[in-house]
């Protein structure tokens, strides 16, 4: 992420046995993206000069003073599509093709698309609220990309990544790393030109985000746990009453056989209270039949 036109990303790529899940152009919602940022940095390259730069960046750019004072909402969603030179926009798209490709994969190109604006659009945000009066813009797609390596740190901690093509790291340490970068860097970025606190909110979003999908997938296991739980409990219940059922109608199957040999009269008691009950029974269905 830039304030002005200055570059602070570093080379990485992962590390381990193939699998059909490297990165590859066959990730649609990445296409898009890439080809999005390529394409309008290309034309703002070619046929933009400083001045014209300039003013689109402060029109579609984060410019807090203008989002909020001169309300130009769009800004938290066009500033993402703005990069301020060719290493800004190259790191970005090489980071978001190497980490994202995978997890477009996993998650489907709508879902990946949806995390990626929160994470881009809810930075911006967060940069916004933290330089009301700033008149800076703030470009680039860094605050998604971080929250994209985020993500993938989450969900693959243990992969390897090589910092400078070099050297061997865990993700899960190479994104607690940068993390750490990004929030001290916050503390003290009087003077900078890069937007430390963009890439540290986008981390940060990404983070609640994933964990509030795994909350509500958790919920929704125990729902469903809980509802196989029930329907077996009920399954049994209907058993113990249908063999509650066959085990009435076996004794007042008997007690009407003892009649037919020995009269009503030698009945105990509670053959006849049984057979008093079952005959009352019979006469409320027949009155609810009626």
């Amino acid at each position: 992420m830039y304030r002005g036109i200055q570059s602070n990303w570093w080379g990485s790529r992962s590390r381990g046995s193939w699998n059909p899940l490297q990165p590859e152009f066959y990730s649609s919602g990445i296409r898009v993206l890439v080809a999005l940022n390529v394409v309008i940095y290309l034309v703002m390259a070619l046929f933009a000069g400083p001045q014209m730069r300039y003013q689109i960046f402060q029109l579609f750019g984060l410019v807090p003073q203008h989002t909020w004072g001169q309300l130009m909402i769009w800004q938290p969603v066009t500033y993402m599509f703005l990069h301020g030179g060719f290493w800004h926009v190259a790191i970005n798209m090489f980071v978001l093709w190497m980490f994202g490709t995978e997890i477009e994969y996993r998650w489907g190109r709508n879902e990946f698309l949806k995390y990626y604006m929160v994470t881009g659009v809810g930075s911006g945000l967060v940069t916004m609220l933290f330089s009301l009066h700033s008149q800076v813009p703030v470009v680039g797609a860094s605050g998604a990309i971080y929250g994209i390596l985020l993500a993938y740190g989450l969900m693959f901690p243990e992969r390897y990544v090589y910092i400078y093509f070099l050297i061997p790291i865990k993700v899960k340490y190479f994104v607690a790393i940068i993390g750490a970068i990004a929030f001290f860097s916050s503390l003290n970025a009087a003077g900078s030109t890069i937007s430390h606190m963009t890439h540290l909110s986008g981390m940060l979003i990404g983070w609640f985000y994933m964990k509030q999908d795994w909350r509500l997938n958790f919920v929704k296991e125990k729902l469903q746990k809980a509802k196989r739980h029930n329907s077996h409990n009920t399954l049994k219940k209907i058993e113990q009453v249908e063999r509650e059922i066959r085990d009435f109608r076996e004794e007042i199957d008997r007690i009407l056989d003892k009649i037919n040999q020995v009269g009503y009269d030698n009945l105990t008691e509670e053959e006849k209270e049984m057979l008093f009950q079952a005959s009352k029974h019979l006469a409320d269905d027949d009155t609810r039949k009626n």
